[in-house]
C-alpha cells in the first residue's frame, strides 16, 4: 500500500526522465527545451493528482509512476506540443462548406497557384508591361467581370468587409433602407444592424418579419437615403405567409429615387443549382442583370474558394469604394489572390468546375458513388469492430457555411455501434478528434457516423490507420 509522501518520493526527476529510451527518441527531431518543458509539466501532473487524492487511498493504490511508463507519455506530450495548431483533419460530418473545419477546401488547382506564390517573388503589385506600380486587385477584375457581366469589382479579405466598406463610402452618415426580415445574424454573432452603425450609415427598417413590400421602401425615401440594401437571406428560410420586393423592381424604385441598390448575396454562387437537382439560390449574373448596383458576396462558401468577400458592380461605384481609407485595412493579401484566381478560372469550363472545386463535387456527387463508398468504408470498419456493430443506412448530408439552409442531400452513411470495451461513445470521439489525423464525426444514440460525402477518397486509408489505433488504445489499456 503506497502512501502519499512514499508516492511523492517516488516520482523520477527531470534528468532521469530524460535518460529514459522513449525520450531520447523523441529528442533527436525536436528542440530540446520542448523535450524538458514535457517531462516536467508530466512529473507536475503526477506530484498535482498525488496531492489532490492524499486522502483517497485506492487511487494512490492505482498509479504508476515507473520511468518508462512516465517517459511515455511525456514523449507524446512533446510531440503534441510540437505539432501545428492548425492541421488538416478529416471530415467525415457530412457537412459540406464547415465554417468550423475552415470552410470550402481548395481545388488542386489554387493549392498549386498558393505554392507557386508562396516560395517565390511575385508580380502581386507589380505591372510587368509597363514596368511600374500595379494593383493587386488587377488580377482578378477582369475575371470576376467576364464571369458575372458586371462592370468592375473589387476583392476585400470577407464579406462582412465588402458590405461595411460599401455602405461606409456610399451611405456613411445616412440612410440605408432594409427590409425587417432581412436583418441577420451571420456567424459569430455578428449582425447586419451592428455592421451598419459601424459602417455610419443609418438604419431604417421597413415592413414586417414576414412581409415587405415596394410601397413600404418607397415611403421611407427621403432627402437623407442613399441606398436600398437588400440582403438574401442564405443562412436561413422563411416560408408560409410571407412577401419580399424582387431585385429588378428594388433597383427601379432605387434608380427611380437616385438611390444605390446594394443587394448582398452572401454565398456567390456563380452556376444554376436547380441544374443540379439543388435548391434554387440566386447567381450573381441574375442580380447584374436585374439592374442591382452592387452585388457583395464570399469567396469560400458556394463559390468553393479562400475566404475573400467580392463586390461586383457600376464602375463609377467601385472606384469609389477603391479609393476609401479603409480599404487597405480590408485589402486580400497574394495567397488569396493566387487561389481565388485559380478557382475563378475553372469556371470559365462548367464541367470542370463541377470535376475540380471541391466543394462542387462533393454536392453533386451520385448517391450511387456514395452508396458504394460507404460499402467499401463498412467493410473496413467490419475487421475492426465487428460486422454485426456495422452497417451502412440512408442519411442526410447538408450544405452549411449558411448556404441552403433546407436542401437535404440524400447519401449513405457508414454506422458503429461500439461495445461497453470502449466506454462511453464521447470518450472514443474526443480520442478520435486529436488523432493523426483528427477525425471529426457525428455522434447518434452511441454510434459514430461517417459520411463519406465529405471524406476523400485519399484520406481513406489515413482514416481506418487512425480509427483502429484508437480502438487499440482502449482495448490494451
Amino acid at each position: 500500500m503506497a502512501d502519499y509522501t512514499s508516492l511523492l518520493r517516488e516520482l523520477p526527476a527531470v534528468d532521469r526522465l530524460l535518460r529514459e529510451p522513449a525520450i531520447e527518441e523523441v529528442s533527436k527531431p525536436l528542440p530540446r527545451s520542448l523535450v524538458v518543458q514535457a517531462v516536467q509539466e508530466i512529473i507536475d501532473s503526477y506530484r498535482q493528482y498525488i496531492s489532490e487524492h492524499r486522502a483517497d487511498q485506492s487511487a494512490l493504490d492505482k498509479l504508476s509512476l515507473k520511468p518508462e511508463s512516465l517517459a511515455r507519455e511525456a514523449a507524446m506530450l512533446a510531440d503534441k506540443k510540437a505539432a501545428m495548431n492548425i492541421k488538416p483533419l478529416i471530415n467525415a460530418t457530412g457537412v459540406v462548406i464547415h465554417t468550423n473545419l475552415g470552410r470550402a477546401p481548395l481545388p488542386s488547382a489554387a493549392i498549386e497557384a498558393l505554392k507557386a506564390v508562396a516560395g517565390n517573388y511575385n508580380n502581386l503589385e507589380f505591372n510587368l508591361q509597363n514596368g511600374r506600380r500595379g494593383s493587386r486587385q488587377d488580377h482578378l477584375e477582369d475575371i470576376i467581370c467576364e464571369l458575372t457581366g458586371s462592370e468592375a469589382a473589387i476583392v476585400l479579405n470577407n464579406n462582412a468587409a465588402a458590405v461595411f466598406l460599401a455602405l461606409n463610402e456610399l451611405a456613411a452618415g445616412r440612410d440605408v433602407v432594409v427590409s425587417r426580415g432581412q436583418l441577420v445574424e451571420i456567424g459569430g454573432s455578428f449582425r447586419i444592424p451592428e455592421i451598419m452603425a459601424a459602417s455610419g450609415a443609418r438604419l431604417i427598417e421597413v415592413g414586417t418579419t414576414n412581409k415587405t413590400y415596394l410601397r413600404d421602401y418607397e415611403s421611407a425615401v427621403t432627402e437623407n437615403s442613399a441606398a436600398f440594401l437588400k440582403v438574401h437571406t442564405s443562412n436561413y428560410q422563411m416560408v408560409g405567409f410571407t412577401a419580399e420586393v424582387e431585385t429588378e423592381e428594388l433597383a427601379d424604385l432605387a434608380h427611380k429615387h437616385n438611390l444605390v441598390m446594394i443587394e448582398d448575396l452572401g454565398s456567390g454562387v456563380l452556376l444554376d443549382l436547380e441544374k443540379y437537382k439543388l435548391p434554387f439560390e440566386p447567381k450573381v449574373q441574375d442580380s447584374i442583370s436585374a439592374g442591382a448596383d452592387l452585388i457583395t458576396f464570399s469567396g469560400d462558401k458556394m463559390l468553393g474558394g479562400p475566404q475573400a468577400g467580392i463586390i461586383v458592380g457600376r464602375k463609377d461605384l467601385i472606384r469609389y469604394i477603391r479609393t476609401n481609407q479603409l480599404a487597405r485595412t480590408l485589402r486580400i493579401d497574394k495567397f488569396t489572390v493566387a487561389a481565388l484566381e485559380a478557382t475563378l478560372r475553372l469556371y470559365y469550363d462548367e464541367d470542370k468546375a463541377i470535376s475540380e472545386i471541391p466543394v462542387w463535387r462533393m454536392l453533386t456527387a451520385d448517391a450511387g458513388y456514395l452508396k458504394n463508398r460507404a460499402e467499401n468504408l463498412a467493410s473496413r470498419f467490419s475487421a475492426i469492430f465487428g460486422a454485426d456493430n456495422v452497417k451502412v443506412i440512408p442519411g442526410i448530408s447538408r450544405v452549411g457555411g449558411g448556404a441552403l439552409p433546407n436542401a437535404e442531400l440524400p447519401t449513405s452513411i457508414v454506422s458503429v455501434a461500439l461495445d461497453a470495451s470502449f466506454g462511453p461513445p464521447e470518450t472514443f470521439t474526443e480520442k478520435l478528434r486529436n488523432g493523426n489525423p483528427p477525425i471529426i464525426l457525428r455522434l447518434q444514440q452511441n454510434c459514430l457516423l461517417f459520411d463519406p460525402r465529405t471524406i476523400f477518397e485519399n484520406q481513406e486509408d489515413r482514416l481506418i490507420e487512425t480509427v483502429l489505433f484508437c480502438t487499440n488504445y482502449f482495448r490494451n489499456e
